[in-house]
């Protein structure tokens, strides 16, 4: 019904060593299903500002012997803010955090900083408001919006990828 992280994730096309920033992790299923496809050799960045669902996905990465995963308390609005390194990154994960920012092109801005020249990343958001759950229907980001955003900021976008009935999914590779 809802998005599927692991079936979202495996449209990513990751492979053993790769490493992902899960931006805006929240509860950490991306995080988690990300860990699992990059493997041991791997790296896995849970980024967000709530130090409590870090902690809580922290330990369930360790429950299930996920030790390539890194929590990272930062603010995504903020160039900086994730406290990853310039160029370190080979695949960004954005889910269901669009319609919550207020500062986008810095977000942006900051996505653009931590990947690698030609990294990918993957933008999955509502595309309507569901019997209550998600976003009002006034605060949801729609995809032509999320294009443009990332368009004008320095990705060239490379395809959808099914997200489920009540979200959009895009590949955008930076440019």
């Amino acid at each position: 019904m809802f998005a599927d992280p692991k079936k979202n994730v495996e449209q990513l096309e990751l492979t053993p060593g790769m490493k992902v920033a899960d931006l805006g992790s929240g509860s950490g299923f991306y995080t988690l299903a990300a860990a699992k496809a990059v493997g041991d050799k791997g790296r896995v960045y849970s980024i967000d500002i709530q130090k409590e669902l870090l902690a809580r996905l922290k330990n369930e990465a360790v429950r299930e012997r996920l030790y390539n995963v890194e929590v990272v308390c930062g603010d995504l609005e903020k160039l900086g803010g994730t406290h990853i390194r310039d160029f370190s990154i080979d695949v960004g994960i954005i889910s269901n955090i669009l319609f919550q920012l207020k500062e986008r092109d810095a977000f942006v801005g900051e996505v653009k900083r931590i990947l690698k020249p030609g990294g990918m990343v993957l933008v999955v958001d509502w595309t309507d408001s569901f019997g209550g759950l998600g976003p009002q229907q006034g605060d949801i980001f729609p995809f032509n919006q999320a294009r443009t955003l990332f368009e004008k900021n320095g990705f060239a976008y490379q395809k959808d990828i099914s997200a489920g009935p009540h979200h959009y999914g895009a590949i955008f590779r930076k440019i």
